[in-house]
């Protein structure tokens, strides 16, 4: 049986997407089935087609399935993407998170690898400050993060943030450059090849994934107030 693993990401202009779409091509090619998928845009219309370069983006990318709860319970790991917003997740990602809380009582997303990347327009705008926000998130699912630190000659490469893949797009808007996209090939295949680890690890000794019985039962006496 193959790792699942779900690259959930939002894109305004491009540069996200084409990390998610490194990153899912990563995952693939240490023999993951993928799932590549976009968060919904709040945005209105009007606001989008001030910008004709985001206009161009959401038609390029409509064919791609929207991001639904469901994509987290079937994967085994995952990736989120999103640009940075004042060095913190972009709205729209950050709304999909918050539909999380079902999974999150049950211990669905406990225990399952994941990793995140992201783009700014600058150098210091924000990329490190944003993965590390999306980092409380995974610390509340009792998730396993899985950074791609300095583990490939790709993170030095493309400017060495050992947090997680991530572009600086600039005033001409351009997309990753390649060394960029080849760090974010490096942390899909990092992620889906540590996610087949932690399962045969799992499966050979009898432990299933997920947060125990005992520890939801632990963690509901926890917060029943006194």
């Amino acid at each position: 049986m193959s790792v699942k693993v779900a690259v959930i990401y939002y894109s305004s202009t491009g540069a996200v997407h084409a990390l998610a779409q490194a990153v899912a091509e990563g995952a693939a090619s240490a023999g993951a089935e993928v799932r590549l998928r976009r968060v919904a845009e709040l945005a209105a219309g009007s606001t989008i087609d001030e910008n004709p370069r985001w206009r161009r983006h959401m038609d390029a990318t409509a064919s791609i399935a929207e991001a639904a709860v469901e994509d987290l319970a079937w994967a085994d790991a995952y990736a989120f993407g999103t640009p940075t917003r004042f060095g913190a997740p972009a709205a729209q990602l950050k709304q999909f998170i918050d539909q999380s809380v079902g999974l999150w009582r049950e211990g669905v997303l406990a225990d399952k690898p994941v990793t995140a990347f992201t783009s700014a327009f600058n150098r210091h705008g924000g990329n490190e400050a944003t993965i590390i926000s999306l980092a409380n998130v995974f610390y509340h699912w009792g998730a396993l993060i899985v950074p791609p630190g300095y583990t490939d000659p790709a993170v030095y490469a493309a400017g060495g943030n050992p947090y997680g893949a991530s572009a600086v797009t600039g005033p001409s808007g351009d997309g990753p450059d390649a060394a960029s996209l080849d760090a974010a090939r490096h942390q899909g295949r990092r992620l889906a090849r540590t996610t087949a680890r932690l399962l045969a690890g799992t499966r050979a000794t009898g432990v299933n994934g997920g947060a125990a019985e005992g520890d939801r039962a632990a963690e509901t006496t926890v917060r029943t107030p006194a």
